[in-house]
């Protein structure tokens, strides 16, 4: 049985919960498609989520990644094309604030998904799941992440998909923050079908 790594991530800033931490728990262990599921929840710590993704790329040795975070204020599922080599803006879990560092000195500008993109935007369409596929992961911990992933899995010569999604906030949050907002069973299914499109090769 083919191996997936799903991450999510814990709550951070002024999110009380996180649905991709839902889903990720949600789906651990699951069958899905080709895959068996195997779910990792991150803390929100920019010093500690390159060393978390490689050290679980190494042990588990995945046929495919799938990377998950939370956007507020989005509306549709965001499959994320392309990771930059820089982490800006909010301060992270800890209290550290990120001024524009690279994430790997002598890494690519940029790097793209290696996920199936227009076939994943095709599945959840299909399914009537609001879905775009955006150009922008931001500079914050969900882009670091995509963009450590990528570049480990570029520097071991490991051709297998992977990337990152965005996901709307859960109605918990969307109430609290006043923004658009999914029942986190419709984040957990958008996911889901996501993973069941996902070819292994």
């Amino acid at each position: 049985m083919k191996k997936l790594l799903l991450t999510g991530y814990e709550p951070f800033l002024k999110f009380k919960t996180n649905p991709t931490q839902s889903v990720v728990e949600s789906l651990e262990g699951k069958v899905i498609g080709d895959y068996k599921i195997i779910g990792k929840v991150y803390p929100v710590v920019f010093k500690e989520i390159n060393a978390l993704i490689e050290q679980d790329i190494e042990d588990i040795e995945p046929d495919a990644v799938v990377s998950l975070g939370l956007a507020s204020g989005i509306s549709s599922i965001h499959l994320e094309r392309i990771a930059i080599n820089t982490i800006d803006g909010r301060k992270d879990n800890t209290g550290f604030k990120p001024d524009g560092e690279k994430i790997y000195e002598n890494g690519a500008d940029g790097i793209f998904s290696t996920l199936p993109l227009k076939q994943l935007e095709s599945a959840l369409l299909d399914e009537n799941i609001p879905v775009n596929i955006s150009n922008s992961a931001g500079t914050y911990l969900c882009n670091n992440l995509m963009y450590s992933e990528l570049h480990y899995l570029q520097q071991k010569e490991l051709d297998i998909p992977a990337g990152f999604i965005h996901v709307p906030p859960s109605h918990e949050i969307g109430i609290a923050q006043r923004v658009p907002s999914w029942s986190q069973e419709d984040i957990t299914r958008a996911i889901h079908i996501i993973i069941e499109n996902l070819q292994s090769n």
